[in-house]
Formats: structure tokens, sequence, C-alpha cells
């Protein structure tokens, strides 16, 4: 694996443990604003990914997937981590802390709109890792060196709108209500 590749699993990996040294922070020590700092960290971690990236590029590095895989990471990252926070917030209160309400599964047309929600934060998620793709291809400017970088785009165009795909499905068949058995 390569320094790029390290970098985004040290990135992932530091991304939950800024968000739950936040979430500890908050609740355990009752530091609010402590606990909203570290949350905070999370853009920062991004940035980094992004520094190390575009500086391998501009060094003369051939694209690879992983460089690739940096422009996802970051589009997911940034229209994603809000609610990734929040999922995150809402679990660790109620299974750590015992306290607040259980998070439940949607079924129904709340189903249908949570999930087009989230497609569409994907689509957000592929028009931000989309552009710095795009922008390695035009700076980098050698075909050759970002034929990788294209390739993924491509796929990721794809994968995104089979997920809105899905997700319009739900509001024509939308998930049914588990019926609980008796004994």
């Amino acid at each position: 694996m390569n320094f790029i590749a390290w970098t985004i699993v040290a990135c992932e990996i530091g991304f939950w443990v800024v968000i739950l040294t936040g979430l500890i922070t908050r609740y355990f020590f009752n530091k609010k604003r402590l606990g909203l700092f570290f949350l905070a960290l999370t853009p920062v971690i991004d940035l980094l990914l992004i520094i190390v990236t575009a500086t391998d590029m501009y060094n003369g590095a051939t694209a690879t997937q992983v460089h690739a895989i940096a422009a996802i990471y970051l589009g997911i990252s940034v229209a994603f981590g809000k609610s990734m926070i929040q999922w995150a917030d809402e679990r660790f209160l109620y299974y750590i802390k015992k306290q607040g309400t259980k998070p439940q599964k949607k079924t129904g047309y709340a189903h249908a709109r949570h999930s087009l929600k989230g497609s569409l934060q994907h689509v957000l998620a592929f028009i931000i890792g989309g552009a710095f793709l795009a922008g390695m291809i035009y700076f980098v400017a050698d075909a050759d060196k970002t034929e990788a970088l294209l390739q993924m785009l491509k796929l990721w165009a794809l994968v995104a709108a089979i997920d809105v795909a899905i997700s319009l499905s739900y509001f024509f068949w939308p998930r049914a209500e588990k019926v609980k058995k008796s004994t």
C-alpha cells in the first residue's frame, strides 16, 4: 500500500477518533464547547488529505485508484459529515449514555424520503469529489497520468445514478413495516 492509501486510512481513523473524542467530551465530561471543538476538527482531516494528494500529483505521480479514492473520501466526508456525526451522536446518547430515544428503522414513505435525502447527499458528494477529480485531471494535463481518475469519475457517476434510481423506487414500492410475531 502506498503513502496516499495509508493517508486515507489514517484520515478515516482520525475522523472517527475525533468524533468519538468529541462525543465523550460532550457527554461524559459535560464540556459541550470542547466537544464541539473536537467535532469541528473533522474538516481539518479532509484538508490534510487534499494537501497530501494534490502534492503527490503535483510532484509527478501517475494517478491511481487510490488518488481517486482520496477525492471520493473528500466528497463523502463533506456531504455526509454532519449527518454521520448526528447518526453517531444519537446512537452514542442512546446506547452508551442510556438517554434519549432508541433510533427507529424507517418504513414506508418516511424511509423513501430518508433514502432520497441520502441519495441527494451522494450527488452532492459526487459534485464535490468530482470537482476535485476534474481539477486534478485539468491541472496535471496528461491523459496518461490521469486515466485512473477519469475512469473512477465515470464509475462514480454510474453508482450515484443507480443510488438515486433505487431511492426513487421506494416511492413506488415503499419498505413495509415488519410485523412482530407473537408467540
